[in-house]
């Protein structure tokens, strides 16, 4: 089943009153995607492969009959649509099956051979603590999804044959970007960056095919909505309306619900959460940990906590189910499931830092005024374990500054520590090379503890 198929033309109806003007001045913003390629913009997808390596292959897999007739389909309207072409190329990746959230099957390409031996694209992508600190302040939100995003850019010409993929009825290559290669999120990051440059960090966050418009009054958000909606129109993007949220108080972004100054996690995170059954193997685990880390800064002494199913994940670690394996993968559901909420920083007020050491982890709280705004924590390692109580305190003051920088360079804030740092230096006769660099740290920094 393809996503697009039979996506209905919009209606006035299906917009907030607020919306009625601008959807009908930017309807075609919200139709299908027409046939064809997308435009031709600033840059493309390319893929640059390591020298001197051999073509990537891979043989086709299996398929089961749901999924042949799946793969006919939906190749077939790749092909009417212009964005598949026969490949007759020395490359070749087989497809396969995911099933999709909201039921059927989407169809990719394992394109892990060809991934292997390409060069990897470094353009940077924004960590979510990054785009959610710049909401500070905003009352008003829309969310923006993008038709089948990345099928929105082209692949540069000289690389459209390295795009092979093999199926049961012939060999094809992309004319669009698809999923599975591994410089996509890049490249599609850095074409997104590109059209919404004027406003990101103002009033646009981009993550990828998800656009957050943000604003402070109602008035403001019809302005910036309307230049959005613009840039789409101008660049020819298009968006599923049904995926999308305008004029909202609080509003569902990538996995945390966003208001009011405050972040939560997303509800329906949290009953994913507790019907997550008990893994059975390292790559079970391994999806667990990788949801929970997500969300650690919600969580107090996470890397304490998780530290027996993390060293499940270890290389040439036996698995085994223990009691404390189980203790954490309980403890862990129950506090994601009993998440506090954080507010989002004021550079306006004063911050508070709380830290806290114990024989295997340090752990880091951060505030403002009393309220919190998150959890930061990491496991000690072997050579850690065997420092002196008082080392330990003042590693847990570093870790703090050092993962904090960004809020407690230049401000004043206090420190809140079992053992006070500066006393403990002041009563050493000398300072260890490890301590005198936590010293100078330290220096760097106005704080009272």
């Amino acid at each position: 089943m393809l996503e697009e198929a039979g996506t209905p033309t919009p209606d006035l109806e299906d917009f907030p009153p607020q919306m009625k003007v601008p959807a009908d001045e930017f309807k075609e913003v919200f139709e299908a995607i027409p046939d064809g390629l997308p435009p031709d913009h600033a840059v493309g997808h390319t893929i640059s492969v390591e020298p001197g390596k051999l073509p990537a292959f891979r043989p086709l897999y299996r398929l089961s009959p749901a999924e042949y007739e799946e793969a006919k389909q939906q190749i077939e309207e790749y092909l009417r649509k212009g964005w598949i072409e026969p490949n007759a190329s020395p490359y070749g990746a087989p497809i396969l099956f995911v099933n999709k959230k909201g039921g059927g099957l989407r169809m990719c390409v394992d394109y892990r051979a060809l991934n292997k031996i390409m060069i990897k694209n470094i353009y940077p992508l924004l960590t979510i603590e990054d785009l959610f600190d710049r909401l500070q302040g905003a009352q008003w939100f829309s969310a923006l999804d993008l038709a089948q995003g990345y099928h929105q850019l082209r692949i540069t010409e000289e690389d459209v044959p390295k795009t092979a993929l093999r199926s049961p009825f012939n060999r094809f290559q992309w004319r669009v970007l698809g999923f599975g290669l591994t410089n996509a999120p890049a490249s599609f990051q850095r074409v997104m960056n590109d059209v919404f440059r004027e406003a990101i960090g103002h009033f646009v966050l981009v993550y990828l095919d998800n656009i957050l418009v943000y604003s402070k009054t109602e008035e403001e958000h019809a302005q910036h909505l309307k230049w959005v909606l613009g840039k789409l129109r101008e660049h020819k993007f298009y968006a599923r309306l049904w995926k999308c949220h305008f004029y909202k108080r609080k509003l569902e972004y990538l996995g945390y619900l966003v208001g009011n100054n405050r972040l939560k996690v997303d509800p329906k995170k949290v009953v994913a959460v507790q019907n997550w059954l008990v893994p059975q193997n390292v790559g079970q685990i391994r999806s667990f940990l990788c949801l929970a880390n997500y969300f650690r800064r919600f969580l107090e002494n996470y890397s304490t906590v998780v530290a027996p199913l993390t060293a499940l994940t270890r290389k040439g670690s036996a698995w085994e189910w223990t009691r404390q394996c189980q203790e954490a993968f309980d403890k862990v559901k129950t506090k994601l499931t009993n998440a506090p909420v954080l507010v989002l920083p004021d550079p306006s007020k004063p911050y508070e830092v709380v830290t806290d050491a114990s024989t295997v982890g340090i752990g880091v709280v951060l505030l403002q005024e009393g309220r919190l705004m998150a959890f930061e924590s990491r496991k000690l390692s072997l050579a850690e374990q065997r420092y002196t109580t008082f080392e330990q305190e003042l590693l847990a003051v570093v870790h703090a500054l050092r993962t904090r920088r960004c809020y407690l360079e230049d401000v004043e804030f206090v420190v809140t520590n079992d053992h006070c740092p500066n006393t403990y230096f002041s009563t050493q006769a000398t300072l260890t090379r490890r301590q005198a660099r936590w010293a100078e740290l330290l220096s760097g920094f106005t704080f009272d503890i």
